[in-house]
Parts: C-alpha cells; sequence; structure tokens
C-alpha cells in the first residue's frame, strides 16, 4: 500500500503502541497522544491507574509481541524478566483439581506493566516517523460535513490551567481510538451524527489486590508460579507469578462482594483459604517489597461496532476501547496485540471500508476470550446472564477436563492452549481430547478442598468439588445487552 500522510492514535498505553506499530509501515506520520506525561524509566502512571497490579502475557499474547516487534522475547530476557513454561513451571489448581506439570513449549513472560510498556514505547518512540505527544489531551474529533469521514483530532495541552489552554487540530487520514476502557469514541460518534454501538456488559464486580515480594529459591518448590481460580462455593482466587529483579507479583481477588484485604495478616488469612498453599505460603513467609495495591473492576464490557450500519471512514477504535475483558483472565495485552496484527494487515490491501473489514475481524478475535471470560462468570449465581444448555453442557465438561488434567499431561496441554488463546475452544471437544477425558474420569481424582477461615461469610461453602468452568463456543453466553454511552 502507498504510504499517506498522517494517522492518529489516541492513547499510549499498550493498545495505542501497538496500534501505532502497525501504522508506521503504511503512514509517513504517527502521532501518538496521551494525557500523561509520560516516565523516561519503567513507572507506573496516573493514566493507567491498573499498571500497579499484575499483568499476564499469554503465550500467544509473546508470539504476537514478537511478530510487531522481533527480538522482545530475548531483549526482554536480557533485562531479568522470567520465560516460564506455563505447564512445567506453575503450580496450576483449576476447580480443586491440580494439573500434571511436564514439559512444553507454552512459555509466557513474567514481567511487570510498567516495564513492558517502557520497552514497547522505547521501540515504537525509535520508529521512522512516530510522534509521541504527551500530556495532551483529546477533546473531540474533527470531520467535513457531509463528508463522513474523521479528518483529524482536537487537542489541548494539560498542563497548568487546562480550562484556558487554547485547542489545536491534528489532521490525520486515519484516526485510531486506544483510549481504553475511559473511551470516549461513543460520545464523540454521537456528536458527529452516529447511532452508539450495541453494548454487552457482564458485571462481575471483581475486587483484586496486588503486592510483590523478594523471590527466594524455596518458594513455591523453585518453581515460578501458582494459579487457583474462584468457584461458586469459594468467590476467591489468587495468582503469583515471578517477576524481574528477583520479585513475585502475588495477587488476591475476590468477586461479588469478596474483598481482599491488605494489611499483613488479613491478607495471610484470605490467601489461607484458597486451594493452592503455595500462595498463602508466599504471603506469609516472603519479604514484602511494595505496599499493597487495590483495584476495583465492576464489569466486563464489548461495544460492537461491528454491527453498526453507518461508521464513518478515517476512524477505528480497538483494544480496551473496543472490548474490556474480567482482568483475572489476563487477555488484555494479548487481543490488543491480535488486532494490531489485524490492522497492520488490512492495511496493506488498502484503506477502502477498512472500518468495516476490522471490526468485523476484530470481533472474530474476540470471540473466544469474551466467551471464555463471559462463560467463566456466568457460573456465579450473582452474575446476571442468560445460561443456555450449551454452556451448562460445556462447563461440566471442562470440569471433567481439569479433573482428567491431574494424571493427563496431553489435557493439561490442550486445556492451557485454549486458555493462551492458542487453540479455538472447541479443540478441548476434539474426539482424541474428548476420548483422554472420559478416560480420566474412570480414575475419579479428587480435588483439593479449599481450607475456610473460621468466620468466612455466610453463604461461601467449604466443598471441594467447586463449580464447572467455562463456556467455549463463541457466541453461547448472551449477557446482559445495553446501549449506553459506553464509559465504561
Amino acid at each position: 500500500m502507498e504510504r499517506t500522510d498522517r494517522a492518529v492514535v489516541i492513547g499510549a498505553s499498550i493498545g495505542g503502541l501497538l496500534a501505532a506499530r502497525a501504522l508506521s509501515e503504511t503512514h509517513a506520520e504517527v502521532t501518538v497522544v496521551d494525557r500523561d506525561v509520560l516516565p523516561e524509566e519503567a513507572a507506573s502512571r496516573r493514566g493507567v491507574p491498573q499498571g500497579r497490579q499484575l499483568h499476564v502475557l499469554l503465550a500467544r499474547g509473546r508470539e504476537a509481541f514478537d511478530e510487531l516487534f522481533p527480538g522482545l522475547t530475548e531483549e526482554l530476557a536480557a533485562m531479568g524478566a522470567p520465560l516460564i513454561d506455563l505447564q512445567e513451571q506453575v503450580h496450576w489448581y483449576n476447580d480443586g483439581y491440580r494439573m500434571r506439570r511436564v514439559p512444553s513449549p507454552l512459555v509466557a513472560f513474567g514481567i511487570s506493566r510498567p516495564l513492558l510498556e517502557h520497552v514497547v514505547r522505547a521501540r515504537v518512540a525509535a520508529l521512522p516517523g512516530v510522534n509521541l505527544v504527551a500530556g495532551c489531551e483529546v477533546t473531540g474529533l474533527v470531520a467535513a460535513p457531509g463528508s463522513g469521514r474523521v479528518t483529524g483530532v482536537r487537542v489541548r495541552p494539560r498542563a497548568g490551567d487546562a480550562a484556558s489552554a487554547a485547542e489545536s487540530v491534528i489532521h490525520a487520514d486515519l484516526v485510531v481510538d486506544a483510549g481504553g476502557r475511559g473511551s470516549r469514541s461513543p460520545v464523540w460518534l454521537q456528536e458527529l451524527g452516529y447511532a452508539p454501538a450495541a453494548q454487552e456488559q457482564v458485571r462481575v464486580g471483581i475486587t483484586y489486590v496486588t503486592r510483590t515480594y523478594r523471590r527466594e529459591p524455596h518458594h513455591l518448590g523453585d518453581l515460578l508460579g501458582a494459579f487457583t481460580n474462584a468457584t461458586p462455593e469459594l468467590p476467591r482466587a489468587g495468582i503469583v507469578a515471578a517477576q524481574e529483579n528477583g520479585t513475585f507479583a502475588v495477587v488476591l481477588s475476590g468477586m461479588l462482594g469478596e474483598e481482599p484485604p491488605t494489611d499483613d495478616e488479613g491478607m495471610a488469612r484470605y490467601a489461607a483459604t484458597l486451594t493452592a498453599p503455595q500462595i498463602a505460603e508466599v504471603v506469609r513467609s516472603a519479604v514484602p517489597l511494595s505496599a499493597p495495591v487495590r483495584m476495583r473492576y465492576p464489569a466486563s464490557v464489548r461495544r460492537r461496532y461491528e454491527r453498526l450500519r453507518r461508521f464513518p471512514d478515517g476512524y477505528l477504535v480497538m483494544a480496551d476501547a473496543l472490548c474490556s475483558f474480567n482482568p483475572v483472565y489476563g487477555q488484555g495485552m494479548t487481543v490488543a496485540a491480535l488486532e494490531a496484527l489485524l490492522l497492520r494487515r488490512l492495511l496493506t490491501r488498502g484503506a477502502d471500508g477498512l472500518a468495516r473489514r476490522f471490526f468485523r475481524g476484530a470481533a472474530r478475535i474476540i470471540d473466544a476470550p469474551w466467551s471464555i471470560s463471559v462463560g467463566t462468570d456466568l457460573r456465579f449465581p450473582g452474575v446476571e446472564g442468560r445460561r443456555t444448555a450449551t454452556v451448562r453442557f460445556v462447563n461440566a465438561y471442562v470440569n471433567r477436563v481439569h479433573a482428567a488434567a491431574t494424571t493427563d499431561p496431553v489435557v493439561g496441554a490442550a486445556f492451557l492452549r485454549v486458555l493462551n488463546l492458542i487453540d479455538a475452544p472447541a479443540r478441548l471437544l476434539a474426539p482424541a481430547v474428548a476420548l483422554r477425558v472420559l478416560w480420566g474420569l474412570l480414575g475419579r481424582p479428587t480435588p483439593a478442598a479449599p481450607r475456610p477461615e473460621a468466620d468466612l461469610a455466610a453463604g461461601v461453602g467449604t466443598g471441594g468439588r467447586g463449580a464447572p468452568s467455562w463456556a467455549l463456543f463463541r457466541g453461547s453466553p448472551e449477557p446482559e445487552r445495553q446501549a449506553g454511552d459506553g464509559h465504561g
């Protein structure tokens, strides 16, 4: 494709940086605008409040980042970010069943969000024609009357008295909104006379607390991670993940009213209720390196731009501004990277009908992880949504997958490949896997039981079996749908 003049990206977080990387191959100038003053080092910032929480880059995400930034894996490894064999070096407890560990090709990073963003931002800033404009707020879109095309953005510096700062216009052939969950696209598009996109929302009421600890060789039996999921009987979860600089990030989470404490004693008691004893051991014995940081996530939100009949040329929405996933499943950065690869591929074929082609392609990318996260959340009675017969059947089947994975590493690998967005979810129902799952039922493994506190709230059970896991089929969950302005 012939290079055009300019593209503008709203937001310099991970999604915006990935978009800029894709655009840099087809646009002579790419301007990335962000409200924050961007740090020169790896550091959290105000515009990314979740930056101090644990982030996970799934195995498929690591591959996608390497496609966009060749050599990134080696660069981050040289900076001390551990590479983790997800099947061999992690203690997995799914619905109380402990997965058998074996070596595998499923490799992910252990890395903090600030370091990953810092390295990616440096890579993007070094690209020819890319310009990062920090401390500047996008206040609206610019469009020629009657043209049906966005031609730029209005911006205003945030330094000093923002109210008195003069607005200016950055003209562009293409504008990409990667402004995150707080995307203003629904409002801006309505101002231009476009109908709002349908919105799907799943209220989960997640509260999670992250804290970093010094990593010692004896922690986790010298492995690099531990995970246990929430179940309706015990809606609490926990993760330990090795990161750069010899640290562990520990996350304790709860949903639908369950809130992890932030004091030392309370965190230790909370961790002791989880099925994975390794998490409690780290919280109890490791040296803390940071204060606990709490974050609340009310709802997953998906905006269905692909269903709109009218949408302006010269404008796209991607990453969290398009779909914001329950963070417990660690899907956001991987999906954003896959959307960036899609955008790069589509741009090589020309700009005609770009929005229609992109939104349809992005919807196909989003379908599987959305089904996974929504289906998982719908097993909790307090989450609103329709549970179809298919959802109930597949949930029950995946519970058997977890049971079979206690002894069969092939089944465990199949599950992890789906979880890491390498294989389609329906792969778990392939005959080669299903026969192993059925065979595993004959052994009837017993799941580990959670260890409840004496004062657990009424209604939180102590049973060890847990609940069926998550829905696998595209479009099977049907969450609450809204047509609001989508502030997220």
